[in-house]
């Protein structure tokens, strides 16, 4: 995959404050469905949504969840459970997220999607005040082989989703805001949810100091927006052509599927654990 080619831009950093944080994984799927079977250019997709925590499938197994989601939503945030791997994460408005969406192409592994992206946030944020680099902070939340670190302190995390020949690769980034304060939201929610037992999966045992914002990192104030314009003028500055697109009619409609679906499992996950 490279930069330089043209992309489809769409915009969701100031809308998906008004909207279901399930509506970003029902519309990258669409995106994905799209391009894998060529209607659709690669997609640049930027997002922002207000206080959730997000679970991944396997926090939806945790033994107590139900005291962990009162402790969340105590704190007034919202939960629900994505269509993906990983474990849970935090969105709020200090969180930037970014997907870039393409056509899979059979010699593209999936450690290629992940070392793309993070080769895309080196160049977007060139004058960090450490190197930026791609390897598990233990201690942190969600963690995985490539949370993006800076002097030891993580600041993002990539995933990747696979389906019907295309492939979007997300990153979360904490822009603003402190990453010690979120962490410590995850933890308390894991320790009411585990209370101590032995589980089959191995839920992270959250140590709040090695998170943090890039406001934090770079010790002076940086916003979504901000990010979002070290974004775009990256990828130019890489011979992209960029184009500020919407979703089409076909996949509105395509969308409508994908997020009924989401919402319904979302559901179920939730019903299950409340019936236990």
């Amino acid at each position: 995959m490279e930069m330089n080619q043209t992309w489809r831009f769409i915009d969701h950093s100031t809308s998906g404050l008004y909207t279901h944080p399930l509506q970003s994984f029902a519309l990258d799927d669409t995106l994905c469905t799209a391009t894998g079977e060529g209607s659709s250019l690669p997609v640049i997709r930027t997002w922002v949504h207000s206080n959730t925590v997000m679970l991944g499938i396997q926090d939806s197994r945790l033994p107590y969840l139900q005291d962990g989601l009162e402790e969340v939503k105590n704190n007034n945030y919202n939960v629900f459970v994505r269509n993906s791997g990983g474990l849970a994460v935090v969105l709020d408005e200090g969180i930037f997220n970014l997907s870039l969406i393409f056509k899979e192409n059979k010699s593209f592994s999936i450690y290629d999607g992940y070392d793309f992206m993070w080769e895309v946030v080196k160049l977007m944020f060139h004058d960090a005040p450490a190197p930026i680099e791609a390897y598990e902070i233990v201690g942190s939340y969600c963690p995985g082989n490539y949370d993006l670190s800076i002097a030891g302190k993580k600041f993002a995390g990539i995933s990747q989703r696979r389906i019907r020949g295309g492939v979007a690769v997300q990153i979360y980034m904490a822009v603003t805001g402190s990453g010690a304060a979120r962490a410590r939201l995850l933890k308390r929610f894991y320790e009411r949810s585990l209370r101590g037992e032995k589980t089959r999966v191995e839920y992270p045992n959250i140590q709040p100091e090695v998170m943090a914002s890039l406001s934090e990192l770079y010790g002076e104030h940086i916003s979504t927006s901000d990010v979002q314009w070290r974004l775009l003028t990256t990828f130019q500055k890489y011979g992209a052509i960029i184009k500020t697109s919407t979703l089409t009619e076909a996949e509105w409609q395509r969308f409508d599927h994908y997020y009924d679906r989401i919402i319904e499992r979302n559901r179920k996950a939730m019903e299950k654990q409340q019936s236990k």
